[in-house]
């Protein structure tokens, strides 16, 4: 179960993400980036990034912390944003919220150099949830103290928009061609054998159950929660075996000149980041 807090202040809306998260600190004294049931995508996309986020962090992948936010919508009253205020009043209630990495930055290929087994990794693990928003137009990904960090999950499993297709869905292959470690070589091979003993039936039934009911409940098909929460796993785990065999990798589509300017590209290559120790002094 993830751990519940309290929102106690609406700070700022990020404007990058198409269902404006924002900034929010909580009773806990932490600030997260809070992703709302009241977003035009709906609770399915929150359903997501619980079962993928918290697959991912229990794979060892970077994947900030998830919290659950209880949000009062009287927050939203002094916003002068009238669509941050009716995004607020349409989210009462129980919301998501991702540990906010102060200070990261955005991941730019052409600054930051990752290894190919890091690249597989997190290349099979796209696969693996069918992430389709993992690419050079849009990484998704943070560099933080000089690591790699994985965010928003919520395009992914897009079988759960049509369970009466699901299987057929996710047996489907995985196309990595415009993924945005694809340049980094990623050792797939070395990945599926590292990861995908992992993924058992026990584990996906772990972070199923890491959803909120009222995330799930009335979905058409379904007559109880915990039978939704066995559809993921039924889609999830024989996906876990053989999506490796089934990754394409041709390169990108289009070139993709780096928005980074000089000072970052000078600092964050090559890698490991210079300013990082080496692990066996124990320090950063």
């Amino acid at each position: 179960m993830l751990e519940e807090v309290v929102a106690t202040r609406y700070v700022t809306p990020l404007r990058e993400g198409g269902s404006l998260p924002g900034i929010v600190e909580a009773d806990d004294l932490g600030t997260y980036v809070m992703k709302f049931t009241g977003a035009g995508q709906g609770r399915k996309t929150l359903v997501a990034e619980v079962i993928c986020g918290q697959l991912g962090r229990r794979l060892g992948l970077r994947v900030p912390e998830l919290v659950q936010i209880q949000l009062d919508p009287v927050i939203g009253l002094a916003e002068p944003d009238q669509e941050v205020q009716e995004l607020l009043k349409a989210s009462g209630g129980l919301n998501l919220g991702m540990d906010f990495l102060p200070g990261s930055i955005g991941f730019d290929s052409l600054a930051y150099q990752v290894d190919p087994r890091e690249a597989g990794r997190v290349v099979w693990f796209d696969a693996l949830i069918n992430n389709v928003d993992r690419s050079w137009r849009n990484p998704n990904m943070l560099v933080w103290h000089g690591d790699l960090w994985l965010i928003d999950h919520g395009a992914t499993m897009i079988w759960q928009h049509n369970w009466p297709g699901a299987q057929a869905s996710a047996a489907k292959p995985y196309n990595a061609s415009d993924h945005a470690l694809a340049p980094f070589a990623p050792d797939i091979a070395a990945a599926a054998a590292e990861l995908a003993p992992l993924v058992t039936e026990e584990l996906l039934t772990e972070v199923a159950a890491d959803v909120p009911d009222e995330w799930l409940v009335d979905e058409p098909g379904f007559d109880t929660t915990d039978e939704l929460r066995r559809a993921y796993v039924e889609a999830l785990l024989p996906r876990a075996a053989t999506i490796h065999e089934r990754i394409t990798m041709d390169g990108p589509t289009e070139p993709r000149p780096s928005q980074a300017p000089g000072w970052l590209t000078e600092h964050l290559t090559p890698w490991p980041h210079p300013t990082k120790k080496n692990d066996k002094d124990g320090q950063r």
